[in-house]
């Protein structure tokens, strides 16, 4: 049973191309990916001593982790804060759907279906406003 609808959505009420709201939309499926490094990437780096000469990056390793992390964190942010203020009420089931691509029927969301779409449409609308 396949739980992600290949669907796009009509947002053109909200002025958002085609090709806006699917970069959005794969700006969002990139969530979790992007939570898991952010979990990865705390932590010591190993150091691997085996005599063999090694390509160094140029800068700081710990500040361009830094950086890394940062941006990571702003972006999930973004996706959680947009998620609140699309429907405060209903926001855990947004973030589900725009993010791991599980569709209404399978969410058990406590509103109805066109409530449901108009807060996701709304979510996409402010995401590309911030984005």
């Amino acid at each position: 049973m396949e739980r992600i609808r290949k669907r796009d959505m009509k947002l053109s009420d909200y002025n958002i191309s085609r090709a806006k709201y699917n970069e959005l939309k794969y700006f969002c499926m990139q969530y979790e990916e992007k939570k898991q490094k952010l979990n990865w990437s705390y932590g010591i780096g190993a150091v691997i001593n085996d005599g063999m000469p090694k390509g160094n990056l140029p800068g700081n390793p710990v500040e361009r982790t830094a950086i890394q992390n940062t941006m990571l964190q702003k972006d999930i942010e973004l996706i959680e804060q947009t998620a609140i203020e699309a429907d405060p009420e209903i926001y855990q089931w947004i973030l589900k759907n725009v993010t791991d691509g599980i569709g209404y029927d399978y969410l058990d969301v406590p509103k109805c279906r066109s409530d449901f779409y108009s807060s996701r449409k709304y979510f996409f609308y402010l995401l590309s406003l911030k984005r």
